[in-house]
Formats: C-alpha cells, structure tokens, sequence
C-alpha cells in the first residue's frame, strides 16, 4: 500500500469512527454546532445593524419584493443558490482543515527528505489560507448586506433596525444554515479534532440544506407579506 492509499483509508475509518460515536452522542455535538453557529449569526446581524446605521444609502433603487413587485420561484431559486456557493465555501473550509490538519501529518510521516518538509509546512499554510478566506468572506457578506439594508430601509423610510425585525423571521434560519459547517470548523481546530472535519462537512451539510430551503421560502414569500403589513 503507498503513501496516498495509506491515508485515504486513515481519512475514511476516521471519518466512519467519528460518525459512528455521533450516531450514539450526537445531539452534545449538533447543539455545540448549532450555539456556535448562532453566536456567528448573531454577531453578523448586530454588525449589519451598526454598519448600515454608518454607510450611507446607495442612490439607486433596488426592486424589493413585497413592494416593487411579488416574489417568485425564480427569486427563490436565486437566493438558493447565491446561499448554496456559502455553504459550499464554509463546507470547503472543513475539507481543507481535515486535510491540512489530518491528512497532511500522515502523509509527512510516512515520507523522507524535501516531501516531508513540504507536508510538514504545507499544514499550516493551507489553515492559514483557509482562516483568511473565511475571514474575507464574512467581511464581504458583513459589508454587502449592510449597504443593502441601509439603502432599501432608507428607501422604504424605515429605519434599519426595523427592517432587519422584518427580515429576522428568514435571516436567522438562513444565517445559522450557512454557519454550521464554520462552527464546526472552530470548535475542531480549538480542541485540534481535525480528523472529525470530514465527517462534520457531511453532517452540517445534510443538516444546512433543508434549513436553506425553508428559508429562501420563507424570504421570497413571507417576509414580502410581513413588509407588506408595516407599510400598508
């Protein structure tokens, strides 16, 4: 057996071990995902709420659902997927910790010379790129949508917080959806569990998708209804 069989089989009985004792404790574990999960929604919509307080609105208008027009399949299957390349992002980010931080060591181990120095430093160089792109990512959603809500609650003369109350009833499921495979993430390499990182991408992805479901549902035809009663 070579080097790239000998982990692929480590990184599969790992993968089956781990899911095996979730299958006997699993609830500890998803609640520890969830509450993570929750507190990365909850700081993203307080920084929306403070951020689009401070950007000023953007000139142009957006077409609003609820307002400008009704929401529609079309709309839904849009927000599934603008969601969908998130959760594939966050769920990235647990395969490559799995592989920086499981795989990786294995594979040096099992070398000599230059290409065992290479795995040794290639670890936490591939950790480092993963913890700056997520970082970047939240950046990013943090500034796009506080620029979105500052512009369509000046539009609609509602103040931000308002606004951000209306949306509430989709933003949270959707947030905490998106968050749980990078809640994962961080409770694994805090306690240095990279080996259950490919098993957790499986699990906070079954989980996350019918959660993405019932919310870009709930933001095409819901949330439009509840704007509806604050305006009208």
């Amino acid at each position: 057996m070579n080097v790239n069989d000998l982990v692929l089989v480590q990184g599969l009985r790992d993968t089956r071990e781990t899911l095996d004792s979730w299958s006997r404790h699993g609830w500890s574990v998803i609640g520890r995902w969830f509450a993570g999960s929750a507190a990365i929604a909850a700081t993203l919509l307080i920084t929306v709420y403070v951020i689009g307080h401070l950007t000023p609105p953007d000139p142009s208008r957006f077409s609003v659902i609820g307002v400008n027009r009704e929401g529609t399949v079309r709309d839904l299957g849009i927000f599934l997927y603008r969601n969908s390349l998130v959760l594939a992002l966050h769920a990235m980010a647990c395969v490559a910790g799995f592989i920086a931080g499981s795989s990786l060591p294995l594979s040096a181990a099992q070398r000599d010379g230059v290409w065992r120095w290479v795995h040794e430093k290639a670890g936490p160089l591939a950790i480092g790129f993963v913890v700056c792109a997520t970082t970047f990512s939240l950046v990013t959603q943090a500034y796009i949508l506080s620029s979105n809500v500052s512009t369509i609650s000046h539009q609609l003369g509602l103040s931000v917080g308002t606004l951000l109350l209306i949306y509430l009833p989709h933003a949270i499921p959707e947030l905490i959806a998106l968050y749980l495979p990078l809640a994962a993430w961080l409770m694994a390499s805090r306690k240095g569990d990279w080996d259950q990182l490919l098993a957790a991408t499986f699990v906070t992805v079954a989980i996350a998708v019918p959660m993405l479901l019932v919310s870009v549902s709930i933001e095409t035809f819901v949330s439009p209804e509840i704007l509806k009663l604050v305006l009208f």
